[in-house]
């Protein structure tokens, strides 16, 4: 069974940074989510196996994704940190369904694609 392994995760201050890394296992497409507590699972970002980039409005120019596809890696490097980035963020080799990056309602709960179990991601004021 493939498994994602996210780490990296902690606690900052606000306007500190952090960096997640993620076991990406050679998956063509890879993709940045996080669950806020009461709020559903949301895209951050995704990379494909070329090189592009997509990133959700909240984050663009502050986070940065990336890979080292030798060593089937994939990071985040998260600046300037805002006390609503406070979530679980998880990686994953996700899916498109007609056209669509799927999105599911819960990142812990995903019905497809492969999914890390999450590392928690803390921001303080």
């Amino acid at each position: 069974e493939v498994q994602l392994v996210e780490s990296g995760g902690g606690s900052v201050q606000a306007v500190g940074s952090l960096s997640l890394s993620c076991t990406a296992s050679g998956f063509a497409d890879m993709g940045w989510f996080l669950q806020a507590p009461g709020n559903e699972c949301e895209l951050v970002s995704r990379i494909s196996s070329d090189g592009s980039t997509y990133y959700a409005d909240s984050v663009n120019v502050r986070f940065t994704t990336s890979q080292d596809n030798p060593k089937r890696m994939m990071y985040l490097r998260m600046n300037n940190l805002e006390p609503e980035d406070t979530a679980v963020y998880y990686c994953a080799a996700a899916v498109t369904i007609d056209g669509t990056w799927y999105v599911p309602t819960d990142c812990a709960s995903a019905d497809f694609g492969v999914w890390g179990q999450g590392t928690q991601v803390t921001v303080s004021s």
